[in-house]
């Protein structure tokens, strides 16, 4: 995007300030040196030439060692050095089943939901050792669906974690953080849920990181994110913040944070929509 002369002036920490952005950054107190780390995902990768632009802003980035939900490929492979020279850090992830999955799956005799999890996980450990991550480098597991896990999810997620647990690589999940309510006033949220399942059945830790971009406790799409300990999950090591696009029924506090279209977008790259995420880590996966 070119900018006059006059525009450059009007520059606030790299973004113009007519973008919700920079609204958000004008009205905080703290500079960008002094937040945690802030981190982007999508499901294409940005490009080679984007590069510079999110690495003004961003510490880590979202990396598929699988096909995305709803994807037929995966433009993220083979990118690890690329971004490894550009010096971000790594979220690495792995897409999980859904429910319908898991029991269509379990339907078509391939075995139990602790045995599919199992397959997913060697399929996530053999693509991390091709794309040369590190010993060490925590894998999450993409649990989309939201609120309490149903049997035979709980049992996916022991096989995943606990197969990847089993490697050299070390388990995570990517899950909801947001609380929803379960009826007679008790609430639940899928990462307190999978704490609860960690601590009965699991061998091993299991790093969270959490979605939840409901206002409060998220300020919208911007750059000074609320502090990590202020989700349902203060003990995540990652929080996602902000989507794309949007969800409206959590976003109606901050919807001016976003784009007109519901997005979130950097004024430097005004086509590519942005998921944002904040970590107490540069590299939450630790995959350098």
């Amino acid at each position: 995007m070119r900018l006059s002369t006059a525009a450059m002036a009007l520059i606030v920490f790299g973004l113009s300030v007519s973008s919700p952005f920079a609204r958000a950054q004008k009205s905080a107190t703290p500079s960008l040196a002094a937040v945690q780390n802030l981190g982007f995902d999508r499901n294409d990768y940005p490009g080679d030439a984007a590069l510079p632009a999110l690495r003004r802003h961003f510490a880590f980035a979202g990396y598929w060692l699988t096909n995305p939900p709803g994807e037929q490929s995966n433009s993220w492979l083979g990118k690890r050095d690329v971004l490894l020279k550009q010096g971000f850090g790594f979220l690495v992830l792995a897409n999980g089943k859904e429910d319908a999955e898991i029991l269509k799956a379990m339907k078509a005799g391939r075995g139990s939901a602790t045995a599919i999890g199992q397959r997913d996980a060697a399929d996530a450990v053999s693509a991390a050792q091709r794309e040369h991550f590190p010993a060490g480098t925590v894998l999450f597991l993409d649990q989309e669906e939201g609120g309490r896990l149903l049997p035979e999810q709980a049992d996916y997620l022991l096989g995943w974690t606990e197969g990847v647990a089993r490697s050299v690589y070390k388990p995570g999940a990517y899950v909801s953080g947001q609380t929803v309510s379960e009826g007679h006033g008790q609430t639940i949220t899928t990462a307190r849920n999978i704490q609860e399942q960690v601590a009965s059945k699991h061998l091993h830790t299991v790093t969270l990181w959490v979605y939840d971009d409901a206002c409060p406790p998220s300020n919208g799409c911007t750059l000074q994110p609320p502090a990590l300990g202020a989700s349902a999950t203060p003990e995540a090591a990652v929080w996602q913040y902000a989507q794309s696009p949007r969800r409206k029924e959590n976003t109606a506090a901050c919807a001016k944070t976003y784009a007109a279209d519901g997005n979130c977008y950097l004024p430097e790259l005004p086509g590519m929509h942005l998921d944002l995420s904040v970590a107490s880590s540069p590299d939450p996966s630790h995959g350098r």
